[in-house]
């Protein structure tokens, strides 16, 4: 009994060394087999180091246009690709000279330079103010204007004028003079002693003025003018008389009318000056509204009408300030 367990351990003992035995072989097949797969695979190179990339260097370097082909001597598989250059001395490929603008130029006949009108023209009207002395006895009222003138440039021009500034009188006036009136005896227009008297005066002017647009934007602007020109200044006194008009078919109508019955005239140099704004209707036209006032100062003298003169103030040196308010194109 004994043996027969004794047999059975060494036959178990033996089995398991087999087994243990096997399983190493296999363990050391499947080692000495990877082993060769991987004596098999070629050994990787180490690539080559590649240069460092100078981006000033690449920039600055010219561009070569004209195409040429070269072929490599290694290999017909290694070919070298075909290198292009680009060549901007090439008349043929040089680019257009850059064009250079300038500041545009409007000069025409009726356009300066720097784009404003050549020639300007003005018509305006407005209130008449006397000053000083003068409105001692004379009394507000209207002015009309019209002018034209050359524009040398969007500063500088020059206009030529034409003034009518009308003169009421006061009424301390009109009762000294027709005190006067009825002491030499004088009549009106019906024969009988003037009990009323009225009467106007006025001025006239040719004068010419330089201006100057001081400021001037899109739509607004403002300008100092002044000039010199001749002045004539008239006092005219009137009393009742009668008046008469015929119609187309014959039938005559009386009505009361205004007769002269004292007239004064006097002629001087005279100057003015003054400050004005304008407005623009667009600001891509010409035409525009100007608003100003100036003072006006003529060297009126002292005369006499046929040795004596019952209105001396007509010869008197004026003053007076014309606001006028008008359209300038």
């Amino acid at each position: 009994m004994q043996m027969t367990i004794k047999t059975i351990n060494r036959s178990s003992k033996s089995r398991l060394s087999t087994l243990l035995i096997r399983t190493a072989a296999l363990g050391a097949f499947a080692a000495a087999a990877t082993l060769g797969l991987k004596a098999q695979q070629p050994v990787a190179t180490a690539a080559p180091a590649q240069p460092a990339l100078n981006l000033q260097a690449s920039l600055m370097a010219p561009l070569e246009l004209t195409s040429s082909s070269s072929s490599s001597s290694s290999s017909s598989t290694d070919a070298a690709p075909a290198t292009e250059h680009f060549d901007f001395n090439s008349e043929a490929t040089q680019p257009p000279p850059r064009r250079r603008y300038r500041r545009p130029n409007y000069s025409d006949s009726h356009t300066n330079t720097d784009g404003s009108s050549r020639y300007t023209f003005a018509v305006g009207g407005g209130l008449t103010l006397p000053t000083g002395n003068t409105h001692q006895y004379l009394t507000p009222s209207y002015n009309f204007q019209v002018g034209a003138g050359r524009n040398f440039n969007k500063t500088f021009g020059v206009l030529a004028q034409f003034d009518w500034a009308n003169f009421g009188f006061q009424g301390k006036t009109l009762a000294n003079q027709l005190a006067i009136y009825q002491a030499l005896g004088a009549q009106d227009g019906y024969g009988n002693p003037i009990s009323t008297l009225d009467g106007s005066s006025h001025v006239w002017s040719l004068s010419i003025n330089p201006i100057v647009n001081y400021y001037t934007s899109d739509t607004w602007g403002s300008y100092v003018i002044g000039g010199i020109g001749f002045y004539h200044k008239t006092a005219n006194f009137t009393v009742p008389a009668p008046g008469y008009y015929c119609d187309y078919y014959g039938f005559c109508y009386q009505y009361s009318a205004n007769a002269t019955i004292d007239h004064y005239t006097s002629n001087a140099v005279g100057f003015n000056g003054g400050i004005g704004f304008t407005r623009k209707f667009s600001r891509f036209g010409s035409g525009k509204i100007y608003a100003e006032a100036r003072y006006v100062w003529i060297d009126n003298q002292p005369r006499a009408f046929g040795g004596y003169n019952l209105y001396s103030p007509n010869s008197n040196r004026t003053s007076y300030v014309p606001i006028t308010v008008g359209f300038r194109w």
